[in-house]
């Protein structure tokens, strides 16, 4: 991992640092402060295979996830396992990330270079939850890396953690950023039926608790490629596959720490009123 010491000087004292797994590079642009936004199609710069369509760009969403149909604003996240009925996504942290209050970040993204590779990455440094809340914050960053060098399409998903202080906004059925419908991690391929291995939802997602800093599934203390904070998926043919199991056929992880759940929630999510 890059660990840019001056740079992460300099981010202290233009914005949030960065002290763990996010890597303070990828904010070259930076989406105004929103609530349940997203932005247009992004390029990736490299091509991306994934489950068996090429993207060349992405959408990020303010509510901590990539896209790539189009933009999506769903701040509450019905699982992304089996019953997900949505678009391809990869989630980092899928809540109400709103950072309209004075004391958020904002949500940022850019290309750059990541271990050697050219990269596209999307930063949530620091930032609130509905509605307009920032007495806590999280900061968590995914980032894509062009792997073409072993094959047309490939590339490496790093989804990096360096503090997890709340987990639901209100509009979810959380109070003060704590409980009712907490956040998802983990990708989904958008195939209808969502056939095996198609799929991957992180131990933890939508119960309370789980993910903050200290919790059971602690997404700052976990990892599966020896970074602390840090959770690497490589995508080789379209398919996603962990580093832990590469000979795994269903392209689905198995480390304990980010186990498979069961049989998924259905993926309908109910709109709030604004």
């Amino acid at each position: 991992m890059r660990r840019l010491l001056a740079a992460t000087f300099l981010l202290a004292l233009s914005g949030p640092a960065f002290a763990g797994a996010v890597d303070p590079g990828f904010r070259s642009s930076t989406f105004p402060a929103n609530d349940d936004g997203a932005t247009g199609a992004i390029a990736l710069g490299f091509n991306a295979n994934y489950f068996g369509t090429t993207y060349s760009d992405t959408y990020v969403s303010n509510n901590g996830y990539l896209t790539f149909n189009s933009g999506q604003g769903t701040y509450t996240p019905g699982g992304l396992g089996s019953g997900y009925s949505g678009q391809p996504i990869i989630a980092a942290f899928f809540a109400d990330v709103d950072t309209r209050a004075s004391g958020s970040g904002l949500t940022s993204y850019g290309t750059g270079t990541y271990n050697g590779r050219a990269a596209f990455g999307a930063t949530w440094p620091a930032v609130g939850y509905f509605s307009t809340r920032a007495d806590k914050l999280n900061t968590f960053q995914i980032i894509l890396t062009d792997r073409s060098d072993t094959g047309a399409g490939n590339f490496d998903i790093y989804l990096n953690y360096d503090q997890i202080q709340w987990e639901t906004g209100s509009a979810s059925g959380g109070s003060n950023g704590f409980g009712g419908t907490s956040a998802a991690v983990g990708y989904n391929a958008g195939l209808a039926g969502n056939p095996a291995g198609t799929f991957f939802e992180f131990a933890g997602s939508r119960v309370p608790g789980s993910f903050l800093d200290g919790g059971p599934n602690s997404l700052v203390a976990g990892t599966n490629d020896g970074v602390t904070g840090q959770y690497l998926f490589t995508v080789r043919n379209g398919r996603v596959i962990d580093p832990g199991n590469p000979g795994d056929p269903t392209g689905v992880p198995e480390p304990a720490s980010i186990a498979l759940l069961g049989i998924g929630l259905a993926g309908l999510l109910a709109r709030r009123r604004r």
